[in-house]
């Protein structure tokens, strides 16, 4: 007797030997053509490191030249006094050494120097050369404020302060509206310490008189 063999069977032999074929021809295949390196490269997934931040290269710094100034500003804005003081103030100390002006504004302040208002209606103070005068206590508070100030810009600045003189300059500020339409005063003021060049020359004619008579002398 003829045994029938089941369809199935057959078809699940047929696709192990279809199988077992190509495992044998992809080995043969691997033989034959070994894999490079860049195939390798390429077929691997090469997981790049994070970008580190590049750092900026440092450029050689020049040594920076301070220009060093030959004056020293102390300015203020908006100050709440008269005008009219402060120019009488301001006239007080122009032309003073720092030290002097800040002497004379302390003893304002204490009501023992009076500040000169000449072409003011304000009453007469006794001093010598004082036809009218007064205390502007408040406004010599604010210009003592101000030269302390300057003071500290002219050690910053190096300057030899005995050899300096102040310049002063006071100006009308906007004014305010107050209750009723009144306003109130208001002022700029800048102080600024300059070189006291009258000195300067009268030193520098004095020094060529001296030079001038020794040269007489020697030729004499």
């Amino acid at each position: 007797m003829a045994i029938n063999e089941n369809p199935k069977s057959a078809n699940k032999t047929n696709k192990t030997a279809k199988a077992i074929q190509q495992q044998e021809n992809a080995t043969t295949i691997k033989t034959q053509n070994p894999p490079t390196e860049s195939t390798i490269n390429n077929n691997k997934t090469e997981i790049k490191p994070e970008e580190k931040k590049t750092e900026a290269k440092k450029e050689e710094k020049k040594p920076e030249t301070k220009i060093k100034k030959d004056y020293a500003l102390a300015n203020a804005l908006n100050l709440s006094m008269s005008p009219k003081y402060s120019k009488y103030i301001c006239n007080m100390i122009r032309g003073k050494d720092i030290e002097s002006a800040q002497k004379m504004l302390e003893e304002v302040i204490a009501m023992k120097r009076v500040v000169k208002m000449h072409g003011l209606q304000v009453p007469h103070k006794h001093g010598k050369g004082v036809m009218a005068g007064r205390y502007p206590i408040t406004a010599a508070g604010e210009f003592l404020i101000l030269i302390k100030q300057l003071r500290a810009n002219a050690m910053h600045n190096e300057l030899e302060i005995e050899k300096y003189i102040v310049a002063c300059k006071a100006n009308v500020a906007s004014k305010p509206y107050r209750r009723g339409g009144a306003r109130f005063k208001r002022t700029h003021i800048t102080l600024r310490l300059e070189k006291n060049l009258k000195a300067e020359n009268k030193k520098q004619n004095e020094n060529k008189n001296i030079k001038s008579k020794e040269e007489e002398k020697k030729n004499g």
